[in-house]
């Protein structure tokens, strides 16, 4: 057994050959820590990821869950914000003409529109009244009139039918038509409806800004900036869409009640008004406003409601060529095709109140797309809606 001065004297050139080995067998900590901390980086993303796609799907069911489930509850709110947006443009130019707060210009809106639609309401009230009752008695006899003429022609009466009965038609229009005779007669949801309209209307025009930065302080700071830019945008083309539409309806409504009184049609007026109002839908509204003119027409005579149809045919062809570009060129300008497709999609969806809101919520969807898409995603500087109609 070797000696400890053996183990002390032992050969330095022994030791130095084995220290090597003795730090190659030791761990590298900068070799071990950074495969650790990159997987650990791996990790927290893709956990960071996961969870980003999970709160982002939950979020889109319950947001396609409440549109599905709540679609009439929503749709009366947008048309409580297009009315407050009506209200604060229209205050806006008052404010601007004389100088007022804004709580004095709307005030003075308020007013006068309720005036202007009480006095309507006394001096047309009876009247409307008595031919909407009318209306509804006379459209099934005039649909029973005209499938008694179409059944004469033995190709017509192959097509007939396929038809339902006179009454079950009459049904399906009355649903499609305005209510103008059942808003004077006091249904409690039409009044409800509109009651609820007007007063969130007015107390969103009231104070916009408030709901607005409630609906900006969600956002991260960076970008409060551009969605105060959106909302503005938003509030523009709406308000000029809205201005442009309410002159539109008010000159059709107009037009053809003084072109039904000189064809000597009955119920000039409550047809007038029901063409006036579904003026507010597109290419749609004019052609559900001609046909229960036409229909009380061939109770006269064939020739009066070609008349008529004529007069609805130039009617719209001078709003669509004519009136409509002037507005445009003050307004806003959407794509035809957009309108109408989103016509169609929401009328599937949501019924005639779908196929009523389509125009403002393509002009929406079409700031959204222009503004949040195409100019911050695809970096291109295009106009907004509200610039192309200028």
């Amino acid at each position: 057994m070797p000696s400890k001065e053996a183990i002390i004297a032992k050969p330095t050139d022994e030791l130095r050959s084995s220290a090597p080995t003795a730090e190659l067998a030791q761990p590298q900590p900068d070799q071990q820590a950074e495969p650790r901390g990159h997987s650990s980086r791996e990790d927290r993303h893709f956990m960071h990821r996961t969870v980003l796609f999970d709160t982002v799907s939950l979020l889109f069911v319950a947001v396609a869950g409440i549109v599905w489930y709540a679609a009439d509850v929503l749709m009366l709110v947008f048309a409580c914000i297009l009315f407050a947006i009506l209200l604060f443009d229209i205050s806006r130019r008052v404010r601007q003409w004389l100088h007022l707060p804004h709580w004095m210009a709307l005030s003075l809106v308020v007013t006068l529109l309720l005036l202007v639609f009480a006095g309507a309401g006394w001096l047309m009230a009876p009247q409307v009244s008595q031919q909407a009752g009318e209306l509804a008695n006379t459209v099934p006899q005039a649909l029973k009139n005209l499938q008694e003429r179409m059944s004469q022609a033995p190709l017509m009466a192959q097509l007939m039918d396929g038809l339902p009965p006179p009454d079950q038609m009459a049904e399906k229009l009355a649903s499609l038509l305005p209510r103008a005779g059942l808003f004077f007669s006091g249904l409690l949801g039409v009044v409800g409806n509109i009651a609820i309209i007007v007063f969130v209307g007015i107390y969103l025009a009231y104070q916009p800004g408030v709901y607005i930065n409630g609906i900006v302080t969600l956002v991260p700071q960076r970008k409060r900036a551009r969605v105060r830019q959106v909302f503005d945008e938003l509030g523009r083309t709406l308000g000029q869409w809205l201005a442009g539409k309410a002159i539109s309806m008010l000159v059709v409504g107009v037009v053809t009640t003084a072109g039904l009184v000189m064809l000597d049609i009955p119920l000039a007026l409550v047809l007038g008004i029901i063409a006036g109002l579904l003026d507010f839908i597109p290419y749609v509204g004019p052609i559900m406003a001609g046909v229960p003119a036409v229909l009380i027409a061939l109770t006269q005579d064939p020739l009066q409601a070609g008349y008529v149809a004529l007069l609805f045919l130039a009617i719209q062809l001078a709003e669509g060529y004519l009136l409509m570009p002037l507005i445009e060129k003050r307004t806003v300008s959407l794509p035809p095709a957009l309108t109408i497709a989103t016509q169609v999609l929401l009328g599937a969806l949501l019924g005639m109140a779908g196929v009523a809101l389509a125009t403002p919520l393509a002009a929406v969807a079409a700031v959204l797309i222009t503004m949040l898409y195409v100019q911050d995603v695809l970096g291109d500087h295009v106009r907004t809606p509200s610039e192309k109609g200028k």
